[in-house]
């Protein structure tokens, strides 16, 4: 494991590196303890293409949540199918189910914060276990929290969080995206220029911040993936983040 020093010493060498350079880095200190999370959305396909060329067998983590747009299922398939993708599905915890039944319509607007709990921070939480790093495709420029994030990012129990795209601004994402002929989300072209879950998702018009159709109106820019959130060990921990009382349920 690296020392506290030499992941600051790196992070702060990458800022110049190539995100190819740093996934090549990463590969050759952690495979095949490594793993890439992914949303298969269009400024996701980038780090998707390079990544994969680099670690052709890279588990790709996709969460499902159940509610996605079904156009967003549908492109995960054909990517997966003509990219040859080692695509793992993430899920909700089974004992999860009679709750979200009994909720499973307003869920996402009364309470979007445990939806996200649920459905993405505790499947990921469980599916990263077992693995020394996780490969993430968050850039600065996207949100206020993400604009201090770091190419390494140590979390507490000792995962080591990669961001090789990090300091790529959007027209990186386009530049790349036109340079390889990359295929866009089908939602793209209709105003969905950062796609999520359907209830909680929105078209926006070309000159509006990229993830301004997350949560819209909602107070809400993050999932909790790339937030203290993530390191909660307990549902408990984050109730107060929380409207519905979760410890009723568990």
């Amino acid at each position: 494991m690296l020392s506290a020093q030499k992941i600051e010493k790196f992070s702060q060498e990458f800022e110049t590196w190539t995100p190819q350079q740093i996934i090549a880095w990463a590969a050759d200190r952690f495979s095949p303890y490594i793993a890439m999370s992914s949303s298969f959305q269009t400024q996701s396909m980038p780090l998707l293409h390079m990544a994969t060329r680099i670690i052709p067998d890279l588990p790709i983590l996709f969460i499902d949540t159940g509610y996605h747009f079904w156009d967003t299922l549908m492109f995960r398939e054909r990517i997966a199918h003509e990219w040859n993708l080692n695509i793992v599905d993430l899920r909700r915890a089974a004992h999860w189910d009679s709750f979200v039944r009994q909720y499973a319509r307003t869920l996402p607007l009364e309470d979007p914060n445990l939806c996200c709990y649920l459905h993405k921070v505790q499947p990921m939480q469980q599916a990263l276990k077992g693995y020394k790093a996780w490969i993430s495709g968050i850039r600065r420029d996207q949100t206020a929290i993400r604009a201090k994030a770091h190419f390494l990012e140590l979390q507490e129990n000792g995962l080591l969080k990669i961001n090789p795209l990090l300091n790529w601004k959007k027209e990186d994402v386009k530049r790349y995206i036109e340079e390889h002929n990359l295929p866009q989300h089908p939602l793209y072209e209709k105003g969905y220029r950062s796609v999520g879950c359907a209830p909680c998702t929105i078209a926006i018009g070309v000159n509006d911040d990229e993830r301004s159709g997350r949560w819209a109106g909602r107070g809400k820019v993050e999932c909790g993936l790339h937030t203290s959130m993530f390191n909660t060990k307990d549902i408990s921990e984050s109730q107060s983040e929380f409207r519905l009382d979760i410890t009723k349920s568990t």
